[in-house]
């Protein structure tokens, strides 16, 4: 039963809820992204490089083959293309990139607020203070 009680305690703690939002808007920041760069930034790109479309973009290993009938009547079966596609690759990088420049900025200003919370001590109210000083007084 002690599984059970932990599990519980850690899903009400709210970790498992951070986890799943988390996951949530990561995943639709990564469709932002992508169709960012799919719809805004590659079209530049291609423009700039000449109208080239990075996506098509290919090494051809082996070229497709067809599939074929012999005269004797036998078929050869089709060869699919083996190509590396370098330019997803470099998509796909871009998109990483831009997303991991967002996901360091996010966490800059997150650890900015830390620091200014720590660094503003709590001055005491003018109550506290002449309590404070009362005190000392009484300890002389």
């Amino acid at each position: 039963m002690g599984f059970v009680k932990e599990f519980k305690e850690f899903a009400i703690r709210g970790n498992l809820v951070d986890l799943a939002v988390a996951v949530v808007i990561g995943g639709a920041f990564g469709k932002v992204i992508s169709a960012f760069i799919d719809g805004m930034v590659m079209p530049a790109v291609g423009m700039l490089t000449g109208g080239v479309d990075f996506n098509d973009k290919k090494l051809v290993l082996k070229a497709a083959v067809a599939e074929l009938k012999n005269a004797d009547g036998s078929v050869v079966p089709a060869v699919p293309e083996v190509a590396i596609q370098w330019g997803s690759f470099v998509t796909v990088s871009i998109e990483f990139l831009i997303i991991a420049f967002v996901v360091f900025l996010v966490i800059k200003a997150m650890n900015k607020m830390k620091k200014k919370e720590e660094a503003a001590p709590a001055a005491p109210s003018s109550t506290d203070a002449l309590l404070m000083e009362i005190r000392d007084a009484l300890k002389k």
